[in-house]
């Protein structure tokens, strides 16, 4: 009976620990918009009907059109990081909350933002050049990881 409840345990650990490196806030990636709509510079809160679970995380649809669109690439609309604000991964190395309606799609990948209190890091992500950001929010993101695992 041990080695079952030590395989449960460490299930429930990794799955725990995958989460955290997910932005899960109201339950859903992207805080339940459709990552597909964003593609088509559309910010459209999904349907709690059209769902799908990826790598742990629920995603939400506005149409079956989108639906079937995400199961067919899903990597290709996750949210960079996590879901969590690319600025504040690039800038300060932390994960920080988003406001789903500010967002980018940068290179086919969709980047989420911190917005609120007068503070716009998408903003601040443009003027201080995206690409220097990425880079720096890639090497944060890959330690940030590390630091978990």
């Amino acid at each position: 009976m041990k080695p079952v409840i030590t395989l449960f345990v460490s299930l429930l650990f990794t799955i725990v620990q995958a989460q955290e490196n997910i932005n899960l806030k109201n339950g859903y990636a992207a805080e339940g918009y459709d990552v597909v709509a964003y593609f088509n510079n559309k910010v459209i809160k999904g349907d709690k009907n059209i769902t799908y679970n990826y790598k742990e995380a629920k995603y939400s649809f506005s149409s079956n059109k989108n639906f079937e669109t995400f199961k067919k690439n899903p990597e290709m609309y996750v949210p960079q990081y996590g879901g969590y604000c690319a600025y504040a991964i690039a800038v300060n190395n932390k994960k920080v909350s988003v406001n789903p309606k500010s967002f980018q799609i940068l290179n086919y990948k969709l980047y989420l933002f911190y917005d609120n209190w007068g503070v716009n890091t998408l903003e601040k992500w443009k003027e201080e050049g995206p690409k220097k950001l990425q880079e720096q929010a890639d090497y944060n993101w890959k330690n940030l990881l590390k630091k978990k695992n």
